[in-house]
């Protein structure tokens, strides 16, 4: 069985390493009021995680924020997954009618 990524036996290679990606991450208390943000700017990494779950790709994201890279956007990505790995947030379930 294929891994995430993998495609007709070609597997997908990532273009950083996580520890790459979450180095461009900064968190300052003299910036952004200490709030996560991309290094070099003042843009948060909850705003790009909003962006992305309101269903903006990636590339609409880079056209309305032309500094970013998209190896910026995949950081913020990889800072939420980390930060997801010893908390959890309790969400609302529906209750099925």
């Amino acid at each position: 069985m294929g891994k995430i990524g993998e495609n007709e036996g070609e597997r997908r290679e990532s273009p950083m390493n996580r520890e790459a990606l979450l180095s461009r991450i900064s968190i300052d208390a003299k910036i952004c009021f200490g709030k996560p943000c991309i290094r070099g700017h003042r843009i948060w990494v909850s705003l790009i995680l909003d962006f992305l779950a309101s269903g903006m790709s990636t590339q609409e994201i880079l056209e309305q924020y032309p500094g970013l890279e998209e190896a910026d956007i995949l950081a913020c990505i990889a800072y939420g997954a980390e930060m997801t790995r010893d908390r959890i947030l309790e969400v609302p379930v529906e209750s099925q009618a």
